[in-house]
């Protein structure tokens, strides 16, 4: 298949670059670098035949002639910074929904087949049913981030109906391991590196969220994407998670493990209401993945392994 990848140098997009470039395809990936790194799909820039990469800015129009001719778009390009929503709201729905918009003109214009889309667990808010299931309401984001993804979801769902194009919506949990440059476990890495002596927790340690490695998030992506292709799925919504979860203290001591650290004093700092890290942190997040596992496909690591490989992956690499 003939597909683009926005956002396909960033840390989720790049290792689903390398999964599609596996199965023979032929990729385009567009983005514009401010978080992705051109690094991470180095090995397949030699590959011109079935390669090619554009750095542009899904906010502009200079690269929509790229999408003609396309089967498919993984829409991967986002700002991933949930924290920092709450400081800048306006570049969160610049760079999130009306990239999405700007996305699905296109997708519109090209008479694109499938499209499929990045979003997250933050659209359910503080979900009062753990596991949280994909048909849970209200939707109650408490964060910019959670609301982008929220109407970006609304709408790409519009335009499925409106137009014909297969959407499939991907609800993903806290996806972790190497390229990640934000986040608890880059984070943990980072402040230990500067004092190896005491780590800043934000919030109480008690949040307790699940969290999946990303070459599980790929293959849970692949496995979705080839059942909508082979004409199963229209327009569909799938949470994309573990089983289990995992507190912040205990990533905490699986980081400082890891580090080989030894005895580490822990240092909480309780600057928002409910012991949360910062405004917009969902304390609590467990996705029901049971319509996930109905088709067939299950993780392969835990949230503590996922956690734990993770930071063997980012503690080799990091700078």
């Amino acid at each position: 298949m003939r597909i683009v990848v926005t956002g396909g140098a960033g840390f989720l997009g790049s290792h689903l670059v390398d999964a599609l470039m596996d199965d023979g395809n032929e990729l385009i990936v567009i983005d514009n670098l401010s978080t992705g790194n051109i690094a991470n799909i180095k090995r397949h820039v030699s590959s011109q035949e079935r390669f090619s990469f554009i750095e542009a800015d899904l906010k502009d129009s200079h690269w929509t002639s790229h999408m003609k001719g396309v089967d498919a778009v993984f829409h991967y390009a986002a700002n991933p910074d949930v924290r920092s929503s709450s400081v800048d709201p306006r570049k969160h729905f610049e760079e999130n929904l009306v990239s999405t918009f700007n996305l699905l003109e296109a997708v519109r214009r090209y008479d694109i087949d499938y499209i499929v889309f990045a979003s997250s667990s933050t659209v359910y808010g503080e979900a009062r049913e753990i596991p949280t299931p994909e048909s849970y309401h209200p939707l109650e984001p408490i964060s910019i981030y959670g609301a982008c993804k929220l109407s970006s979801e609304n709408l790409i769902s519009t335009y499925s109906r409106l137009y014909g194009v297969r959407s499939l919506i991907l609800r993903y949990a806290n996806v972790v391991g190497r390229r990640s440059t934000h986040g608890i476990i880059f984070d943990f890495i980072r402040k230990l590196k500067l004092n190896p002596r005491e780590l800043e927790i934000l919030g109480d340690g008690k949040q307790k969220k699940s969290y999946l490695h990303v070459d599980d998030a790929v293959s849970a992506t692949l496995h979705l994407f080839r059942i909508m292709r082979d004409g199963y799925i229209r327009n569909d919504v799938y949470n994309v998670g573990n089983d289990d979860w995992i507190s912040v203290r205990e990533i905490a001591r699986i980081v400082t493990e890891e580090m080989d650290l030894g005895d580490v004093k822990f240092v909480f700092r309780e600057r928002e209401p409910e012991g949360r890290g910062w405004p917009g942190d969902v304390k609590y997040m467990l996705l029901s993945i049971t319509k996930l596992k109905g088709t067939g496909w299950s993780p392969e690591l835990s949230s503590a392994e996922a956690v734990r490989r993770a930071s063997k992956e980012l503690i080799q690499g990091f700078r």
